[in-house]
């Protein structure tokens, strides 16, 4: 028989399938469906720190009358808010817990480390089994350099680990200067966790109108390739557990980032086009592989192929390639 469970950022999962923060895990109502269903654990919908900032500068305005923008509100300033975004999230995770039978997530998207942190107690207060901090600002000014940016999420990580006794995970973009050297940097923070890798939201242009439009909401099958090189190159070299996400539609690929040395895997876009029937599909998909192969536990083969469990190093390093595009010479 085998045994689907496992271990991530220190709580215990009846398997490793996870509900990534998306629309998907937005309401009590969908909470509920997907712990029926025998999801992993469950990732809330994340609060964005602009929604916080937006907040805090309402309230510095009614309390003293005087305005104080922060820039990171500007984009939200013509979007009057109807709740108190703080408080509904907060009864949010409360509801929650009280629905779900797996570990409850929650997720704060950051982009500085100014002083909203103060949420982070907040949310463990509230009963959240952990937090997924989900970390990216894009680096789109010219004159800043990467250490500044760089020091500024280090910073912002360590402070919310201070304030909190729950674990926290911490969801990263690859877009570093040292992909390596940062994530090892990261790795000597108290986090608990770490996700490779955000997927952003994309602007496209639409030739007819000329104008910005969104385009690649979901994620492809191929946006794979990252985190399974990734988390093959992290496994066994920092002291961390490894999450995986993006690409991963179902159980051969789930597979496939065990092997590599995943812990567990996040799920989105396979939700939103499949419904919650994947979760059993994956969770039998992977049984039948470790039925077949003589594996009892998750824990006899994960890692199995990551960089240090494998023979042949060059095949995970290796950037360029070389003979393969000679297959498809005609």
């Amino acid at each position: 028989m085998t045994n689907l469970s496992t271990q991530y950022a220190g709580l215990k999962l009846n398997n490793p399938i996870i509900a990534a923060s998306s629309g998907v895990t937005d309401s009590i109502e969908s909470i509920k469906s997907l712990s029926e269903a025998g999801i992993g654990a469950i990732v809330l919908k994340s609060i964005f720190e602009e929604e916080i900032l937006m907040e805090m500068e309402q309230l510095t305005q009614q309390m003293t009358g005087q305005p104080y923008v922060y820039p990171e509100t500007m984009d939200y300033m013509n979007e009057e808010p109807t709740v108190d975004l703080i408080r509904a999230y907060i009864n949010l995770i409360i509801e929650a817990k009280k629905v779900s039978k797996v570990p409850i997530i929650a997720s704060v998207n950051c982009i500085s480390n100014q002083k909203w942190t103060y949420i982070a107690s907040e949310i463990e207060k509230a009963g959240a089994d952990a937090i997924e901090l989900n970390l990216f600002s894009l680096p789109s000014d010219l004159n800043k350099p990467a250490g500044e940016i760089e020091q500024m999420y280090l910073e912002l990580v360590d402070t919310v680990c201070k304030q909190v006794k729950i674990p926290v995970t911490l969801k990263i973009s690859p877009y570093f200067t040292s992909l390596g050297q940062m994530l090892k940097k990261f790795s000597k923070l108290p986090i608990k966790g770490i996700v490779l890798f955000n997927r952003f939201y994309s602007p496209d242009i639409d030739i007819n109108t000329q104008e910005l439009t969104t385009s690649f909401v979901l994620s492809s099958h191929s946006e794979i390739a990252l985190p399974l090189r990734w988390a093959a190159i992290l496994s066994g070299s920092i002291d961390i557990d490894i999450a995986a996400s993006t690409g991963i539609h179902n159980g051969k690929d789930a597979i496939k980032l065990l092997l590599a040395g995943a812990c567990v895997v996040q799920i989105a876009s396979i939700l939103y086009t499949n419904g919650e029937k994947v979760i059993d599909e994956m969770k039998n998909s992977i049984s039948d592989w470790m039925k077949e192969n003589e594996y009892s536990s998750i824990k006899d083969f994960k890692g199995k192929l990551s960089l240090k469990g494998h023979e042949n190093t060059a095949s995970w390093e290796r950037v360029q390639f070389m003979r393969e595009f000679r297959n498809f010479i005609k």
